[in-house]
Formats: C-alpha cells, structure tokens, sequence
C-alpha cells in the first residue's frame, strides 16, 4: 500500500462527500402529517451499513500495513471517529423505520382518539430522530474534512485555499514604499 498524504486527503474529502450526499437524502424535517418513504429509508439504513464498513476497511488496511507513512495514524484516527457519527444515523433511521412499520399497522385505526395520538407521537420521534441522523452525518462530514486538512501536506491545503479564494489577494509593498493616505469616501442621502 502506497499512499500519500495528498491521496489519503483526498480518499478523506470523498468519504466526507459521500456523508454530505447521504445527508442530502434524508426526508425532510417538521412535518407531522407526511412520513417518509419506508424503502427510502430503508435503502439509505442499508448505504450507511455499508459505509461504515468501508469505514472499518480502510482502518484495518492502513493499521496492517507493514510500511506505515507517517501521517497514517492521522489518516486512520480520521477514518475511524467517522464510525461513531455514522452508527448513529444509522440507528437513528432505524428508530424513523420502526415508526414507520407502527404507522403503517395502525392505519386502519387512525380516526380511534387513542390511536391517533399514538400516531401523533410516532410521528414527533421521526421528527426527532430525522434530527439527529442530520446532526450525525453532518458531524462525520466535518470530522473527515478537519482530518484531511490535517493530513494534506502544507503546499496543498495552500493550493486549495487559492482555489476557494474569491478574489487574489493585493501584493505586499515593499517596506520602503511610501504610505499613501486615501480619504475616506463619504456617501450622503437625500430627503
């Protein structure tokens, strides 16, 4: 195995960029009266299984590496604390799932005063749960870009703070260049 720093940051960005996309698939948040598609949910319980299984692969096979570079801890302490948050969404989404499953055997139920609160209620803990897997994928995002930040060599994060530049920045003067004083410019408003 051979990686670089500038190829491990990367392979942390991408990961971090699939967390954003499976954050970007939630079902929309605060509304009692819609729920979510139950395979939709489903499908995406699935994806984040086999994230974190990805996950744990590429710690495993950066930890057996007989010849370790030395940002490898960095690159597979990254990799690893993603496991937390994206366990989380996934337990999250179960909790939406088994809501679902509720919903759906107390259809025929839902003009009953008992049942409709019950229903109510189920759907608050979607709400709540929908919440925080939000929070959680957002957190495995982060945790991956700080560690790939971390882990690029100090040329590419410059490089790739000149590309999110908006506008360069002005050349420094020389220190024997003569200070210039401009006035400041004063607008004024009419009645």
């Amino acid at each position: 195995m051979n990686n670089t720093p500038f190829s491990d940051a990367l392979a942390l960005r991408a990961t971090a960029s699939v967390f954003d996309a499976n954050r970007g698939k939630l079902p929309g948040l605060g509304d009692l009266h819609r729920s979510p598609d139950s395979v939709a949910v489903a499908k995406q319980i699935s994806e984040l299984g086999q994230l974190i299984t990805e996950l744990g692969d590429e710690v495993l096979f950066r930890a057996a590496a007989q010849d370790q570079e030395a940002h490898a801890a960095r690159v597979i302490t990254g990799f690893a604390a993603a496991v937390r948050p994206a366990g989380e969404a996934a337990s999250a989404l179960g909790a939406v799932a088994h809501q679902l499953s509720f919903l759906h055997q107390t259809e025929h139920l839902r003009d009953q005063p008992d049942a409709r609160d019950a229903r109510e209620a189920a759907a608050r803990v979607m709400d709540d749960a929908l919440g925080v897997a939000d929070t959680a994928l957002g957190e495995a995002a982060d945790s991956l870009r700080a560690a790939s930040a971390a882990v690029s060599p100090p040329a590419v994060r410059l490089q790739a703070a000149r590309h999110r530049s908006t506008a360069a920045a002005p050349a420094p003067l020389p220190a024997d260049a003569p200070a210039i004083a401009v006035a400041p410019v004063r607008t004024t408003r009419s009645r």
